[in-house]
């Protein structure tokens, strides 16, 4: 009886005795070299000398700097000063999970404040990095607005060309303009006042000469080939004045904007002088908005 409590006792004394030897197995303490790689709150990662290693700090990991030429003295240093780029030393356990727990860390000052101005100028690197990028987002930006501008501007003007083209071939072109619109008012025979209902046409066509670049209005005044050549000339120069004074009157055109107008006479007859419908075709005055080319830009 006594016999067998005996080696109960001393199979139980065996297991803990093992326990204890693999605890102190499991927690025996190693030492690691290496630089700091990269960081995360309480975990760094130690770039050793043939791999990867996770180092656990804890609040009562002890971390210092060495003093002294034979580093026999450690200066407190805050964990904070654990930064990447910092080559240490690191005494500590793996735990169960194969994590490095620090115990101790140890470092050199000149490694430190190398570790400190690599830090700075990565830093600053990432600043001007950041800002270059802001500014070439910023010019790129401002280079498509310029690219839609002139996108926009280069429509307008395919849209102004083709208006232009279309007036063109309606009413034809001059050497240096481009012949827009024209209006034309007959009068009866003998007379040079103009019929009132010309003149709702004749300040549309002024509203639109004031929208062209580089516009100008051409006046030019003809009579029939019946009586006098003097008096046809006297006529068509009076029709021609008459049709101006509405333009500026009442279409409000300014004087500058049109030419000097022009008594044709009974020149480049129309209609056939020898009926009296051809006769009312050459009793007339001719109103053309032209666009200088130049201005124009085609």
């Amino acid at each position: 009886m006594h016999h067998g409590r005996r080696q109960t006792t001393l199979i139980i004394g065996l297991l803990v005795a093992l326990v204890l030897s693999s605890t102190v197995v499991c927690a025996q303490t190693s030492t690691l070299k290496g630089v700091i790689k990269a960081r995360d709150g309480m975990r760094i990662t130690l770039q050793a000398e043939n791999s990867e290693v996770i180092v656990l700090l804890t609040d009562k990991t002890d971390v210092g700097q060495f003093e002294g030429a034979l580093k026999a003295r450690s200066k407190k240093m805050s964990s904070a000063s654990l930064i990447p780029g910092l080559p240490i030393q690191v005494e500590g356990a793996y735990d169960t999970d194969n994590q490095f727990v620090a115990t101790t860390v140890r470092f050199k000052g000149n490694d430190y404040q190398q570790a400190q101005a690599i830090r700075a100028g990565v830093s600053e690197t990432k600043k001007q990095a950041a800002q270059n990028q802001s500014e070439l987002e910023k010019q790129n930006a401002e280079l498509k607005a310029q690219n839609e501008a002139l996108k926009a501007q280069q429509e307008q003007l395919e849209k102004n060309k083709a208006a232009i083209a279309a007036n063109s071939a309606r009413f034809g072109q001059l050497d240096d303009w481009y012949i827009i619109d024209e209006v034309t008012v007959y009068f009866e025979n003998g007379q040079v006042k103009v019929d009132p209902k010309y003149v709702p046409q004749l300040v549309a066509l002024a509203q639109k000469a004031s929208t062209v670049n580089g516009h100008r209005i051409e006046i030019k005044g003809f009579a029939s080939a019946s009586g006098s050549k003097a008096l046809n000339e006297k006529l068509s120069a009076q029709r021609a004045q008459n049709v101006k004074n509405i333009l500026l009157q009442d279409g409000h055109v300014p004087v500058t904007s049109i030419l000097p107008p022009a008594a044709m006479g009974e020149s480049r007859q129309v209609g056939d002088e020898n009926t009296p419908q051809g006769e009312a075709q050459n009793r007339r005055v001719r109103v053309r908005i032209l666009q200088n080319k130049a201005v124009a830009g085609t």
